[in-house]
């Protein structure tokens, strides 16, 4: 299975972000251990880096390499540049995420902001319900 991940799970695995870090957690952890393939927009890297800043350059660089050591990036390239600046999404940022998770050939898109993507395409989940629909015990 090809799980594409949107930058808000990472952040709130990287932020210790408590209403939402229990179920991140889990998905990342199923990533590392090759539960399925996990992708992450080539974005997601710099966002993350400005979003960490304050911590110190340590800490980004820490959060960079484990990025880079459980999740695969999707180059953004023109393309995908060009399919979401023409894109009805609401959000540029999202349809970017968007455009990288079909490229991917993602069969599932994870994000905590649903409503912010199509699901005509692939299926968008939260954390929860994705873990709920794949991996419940």
């Amino acid at each position: 299975m090809i799980v594409f991940v949107d930058t808000n799970v990472l952040l709130d695995v990287l932020l210790e972000r408590r209403l939402f870090l229990q179920d991140s957690v889990q998905i990342w952890t199923l990533a590392e251990k090759g539960e399925f393939q996990a992708f992450v927009s080539a974005l997601s890297f710099p966002n993350a880096a400005y979003v960490l800043r304050r911590q110190g350059r340590q800490s980004v660089r820490r959060a960079l390499g484990l990025l880079q050591a459980v999740f695969r990036s999707v180059p953004l390239d023109d393309d995908i540049l060009a399919q979401a600046y023409e894109s009805d999404l609401a959000d540029y940022e999202d349809a970017l995420q968007y455009f990288s998770a079909l490229r991917a050939k993602a069969t599932c898109l994870i994000t905590r902001n649903i409503g912010h993507f199509p699901s005509d395409d692939l299926q968008v989940q939260t954390p929860q319900d994705f873990l709920a629909m794949h991996f419940s015990e």
